[in-house]
C-alpha cells in the first residue's frame, strides 16, 4: 500500500452534532494542508455540503491542542476561524436545509497583539442570544459570554486555572462546567461546578459539586457533564478507580447549602471517559428518552444504554471497537466510529430500533483479506505487572523472519486503539509485524493502570515497550536483530529513552520528540507547564531524576541509528529539542537524520508532509535492516 494512500488522503472527522433534525461535523482535509471545514446534511438521503468553503479553517488554539471549534443551536452556528482566532456567526436557512447559509459575520474583534486570546468549547444560549465558552488570555482561562449580535466578551466566571465543557440546563436556568488547577491535568484532578443564572444572565452561587481540587487528599477526575430533560446531571467520575457514570437527581433544584447526592449508574470495570487533551470530547449522550454511552473494556470501546435507576449495562450489538464524540437527539445518535477492518466514519443509529448506518470518511482502500487484524497481547511489563498491547501480524512473510515495529503512543496518557489504522497497514503490507503498546500510564484500563507512570516517566513506559518487543520475539514472531521503535511527542521521548537504556531496539524514528524533560520547564505551554511534576517529580527537588531520564544527557548510550522529524512552528515541544539531540549524536559519530518542516506544528496536518514522513521512515529502516 502506498504511503500516500495510508496517510495522505483520508479526511479526519470530529465533533458531529445532531441539531434540529440536521447533522453537522468537522472534516479535516489533509489534501488542503489540513484545513478543517464544517459539513452539514439535512434529512435522510440528503447530500453532505461544505458550509464553510474556501479558506475558512475551523480550528481553536486554546491550550495549543484546541478542540471545540463550533457550536450550533437552531439556525445559529458560531465557530472559531484559525485565520484571525475570532468568533464568527452564520445563520442557516429555516427550512431544515443546511445547504444555504448567510455570509459569516465576525462577532469578536481581532485581538491585541500584545494580549493574544483564543476561544473554544462554546455553546449557544438561545434564550439570551449569546455564545458561552472558554477564552484563554493572560495565562488564564475565562468562562465568557459573547452576544450573537457581536461585541466584547463578558466575564461570567474566573477559575483558578482552567475550565471548559460547559453545558446549559433545560430551560437555561443553570450552567455546569469542569475546572482544574495546576499542577494537575484534568484526568488527574478536576471538579464539576454548578451555578444558577439570574435574570441578567450572570452566574450566581457557583460551587463545585463533584471531583477534587488541587489540595484535596484524594485525586478524582470528572468528565463531560450532561443534562437530562428532568433537570438531573450525569457525569463520569473516577472515585471508584474507574471513570463510571453518576447521576445527580434534580441538580437544577440543588440549594446552595445542600450537599449533592450522587447515584452511581451501573458500576463496572470500564472507562466511560477519556483524557481531556482537547475540547469537544463526548462519550455520553441523551436522545430525549434514553441515556447512551461509550464504554472502554480491555482496550475496546462499545456502545450501550444505561437505565437511570442503576440497572444493568445494555450493550448495543455493533461491529465497532473505536467510538468517540457521541451526540444524540430525538431518538437518533451519531458518533465517530471505526473497527479493525472498517475505517473511521460517521455512525448514525436509531436508538429505539437499533438500526444503523456507517458512512466512512473515505472508500475502503484495502480488501478485507488484505487487512492485518489486531491480536490482544498481554505480557509482563515493568515490575512483572500485566501490561497490554495490540499485535498486528505481517502480511506475506514468515513471522519468525519479519522485522518488528514497536509503536509508542503520545500523551503519554493516551491509548492504542483498534480502529483501522492505515499507517499500521502500510507496515504490515510490507512484511512487518507491528506491536502498538498500552504501556503503564495508558488510558482505558482504570486509574491504577494510568497512575503506574506517576513519577516513572522514562522508566515504566520504556520497560513496558521493551518487554512487549521481547514477548513478540520470544513467541517466534519477529527477528530480534530487526526491531524498530517509533513514536511522536511523549512517545518520541519513550523511543529515545529506550534507545539509551535498553538493548532491544536496533533503530528508531521520532516525530517532534521530547529529548530533555528539563527543557520543557522553560516552554511557554501553559496546559502542560507542570505535567512533569506528576510524571517525574517537582522541580528543582527532582533535578537528579530529570537528568537521569534525559535522552539528551545520555546521548552517548545510543548506538542505533535514529531518524528525527520536527515542525518549525511547534510551540508545545520546540524544534530546538530535536536539533540539540541530533547535534549530540553527530558529535559522537552516531548515524542520525533530521528533517525540519516549515509550517508544521506539534502534529503534522498536511498530506504531503505526512506522506513524506512515512516514506522517509520506511526508507530509513529499510536501509538499516537491508530489506
Amino acid at each position: 500500500m502506498p504511503a500516500g494512500l495510508a496517510v495522505g488522503r483520508t479526511a479526519g472527522i470530529a465533533e458531529p452534532r445532531l441539531e434540529g433534525g440536521r447533522l453537522f461535523w468537522l472534516e479535516q482535509r489533509p489534501g488542503e494542508r489540513g484545513r478543517t471545514t464544517l459539513m452539514g446534511r439535512g434529512g435522510a438521503g440528503a447530500a453532505a455540503v461544505d458550509l464553510t468553503p474556501g479558506t475558512w479553517n475551523l480550528r481553536t488554539r486554546v491550550h495549543e491542542y484546541g478542540g471545540g471549534a463550533y457550536a450550533v443551536a437552531g439556525d445559529q452556528v458560531v465557530f472559531v476561524d484559525d485565520g484571525d482566532r475570532c468568533l464568527w456567526q452564520v445563520t442557516l436557512t429555516s427550512d431544515g436545509d443546511p445547504t444555504t447559509v448567510a455570509e459569516p459575520r465576525r462577532l469578536t474583534a481581532p485581538p491585541d497583539p500584545e494580549r493574544p486570546r483564543a476561544f473554544a468549547d462554546g455553546l449557544i444560549d438561545r434564550g439570551r442570544r449569546r455564545w458561552i465558552g472558554v477564552m484563554e488570555q493572560d495565562g488564564l482561562d475565562r468562562l465568557v459570554a459573547v452576544p450573537l449580535a457581536g461585541g466584547e466578551p463578558e466575564l461570567l466566571h474566573q477559575p483558578a486555572d482552567f475550565c471548559g465543557y460547559a453545558v446549559l440546563a433545560p430551560g437555561g436556568g443553570h450552567l455546569a462546567w469542569v475546572s482544574w488547577e495546576q499542577p494537575f491535568m484534568p484526568w488527574e484532578r478536576s471538579q464539576l461546578w454548578l451555578a444558577a443564572i439570574d435574570a441578567a444572565g450572570q452566574l450566581r452561587q457557583a460551587r463545585p459539586i463533584a471531583g477534587s481540587a488541587a489540595g484535596d487528599p484524594q485525586g478524582i477526575s470528572v468528565f463531560q457533564p450532561l443534562w437530562l430533560d428532568d433537570g438531573s446531571l450525569v457525569v463520569a467520575n473516577d472515585r471508584s478507580g474507574w471513570w463510571n457514570l453518576e447521576r445527580l437527581a434534580d441538580a437544577s433544584a440543588l440549594g446552595p447549602d445542600t450537599p449533592p447526592r450522587w447515584q452511581p449508574l451501573c458500576p463496572m470495570e470500564a472507562e466511560f471517559a477519556t483524557p481531556q487533551w482537547v475540547y469537544g470530547l463526548r462519550t455520553t449522550a441523551w436522545d430525549g428518552e434514553r441515556l447512551l454511552a461509550a464504554a472502554c473494556r480491555q482496550g475496546r470501546w462499545e456502545l450501550g444504554r444505561l437505565a437511570l435507576d442503576g440497572g444493568p449495562w445494555e450493550p448495543i450489538p455493533l461491529p465497532f471497537s473505536d467510538l468517540a464524540a457521541l451526540s444524540a437527539a430525538a431518538g437518533r445518535l451519531v458518533a465517530v466510529a471505526a473497527a479493525p477492518a472498517i475505517g473511521q466514519g460517521l455512525l448514525e443509529l436509531d436508538t429505539a430500533s437499533g438500526t444503523w448506518q456507517h458512512t466512512p470518511a473515505a472508500p475502503a482502500p484495502l480488501a478485507a483479506e488484505a487487512i492485518s487484524l489486531p491480536e490482544p497481547l498481554w505480557f509482563d511489563g515493568h515490575g512483572g505487572t500485566p501490561t497490554h498491547a495490540w499485535y498486528y501480524p505481517p502480511r506475506g512473510s514468515s513471522r519468525a523472519e519479519a522485522p518488528l515495529l514497536v509503536k509508542g503512543h503520545s500523551g503519554p496518557t493516551a491509548m492504542a486503539g483498534t480502529g483501522l489504522n492505515l499507517a499500521i497497514q502500510f507496515w504490515t503490507s510490507r512484511g512487518w509485524g507491528v506491536v502498538d503498546v498500552n504501556y503503564g500510564g495508558s488510558t482505558g484500563f482504570g486509574r491504577a493502570y494510568r497512575e503506574r507512570l506517576d513519577g516513572q516517566w522514562g522508566v515504566v513506559d520504556v520497560a513496558d515497550c521493551a518487554a512487549a518487543a521481547r514477548a513478540v520475539v520470544a513467541a517466534g514472531k519477529a527477528d530480534p536483530t530487526r526491531v524498530a521503535f517509533e513514536g511522536g511527542s511523549a512517545g518520541g521521548f519513550t523511543v529515545l529513552a529506550a534507545l539509551c537504556f535498553t538493548d532491544v531496539f536496533t533503530a528508531g524514528a521520532v516525530r517532534y520528540p521530547v529529548t530533555d524533560p528539563e527543557a520543557l520547564l522553560a516552554v511557554e505551554h501553559r496546559f502542560e507547564a507542570r505535567y512533569t511534576e506528576t510524571l517525574i517529580g517537582p522541580w528543582p527537588g527532582a533535578r537528579a531524576l530529570y537528568e537521569a531520564r534525559s535522552p539528551l544527557r545520555h546521548a552517548a548510550r545510543i548506538t542505533a541509528p535514529v531518524l528525527f522529524f520536527h515542525g518549525l512552528d511547534d510551540r508545545v515541544v520546540p524544534a530546538r529539542q530535536s536539533e540539540q539531540m541530533v547535534d549530540a549524536l553527530r558529535q559522537r559519530g552516531q548515524e542520525v537524520e533530521l528533517h525540519l518542516i516549515p509550517g508544521e506544528g506539534h502534529g503534522f496536518r498536511d498530506s504531503a508532509v505526512r506522506t513524506a514522513v512515512l516514506e522517509a521512515t520506511e526508507a530509513f529502516f529499510r536501509r538499516r535492516f537491508h530489506l
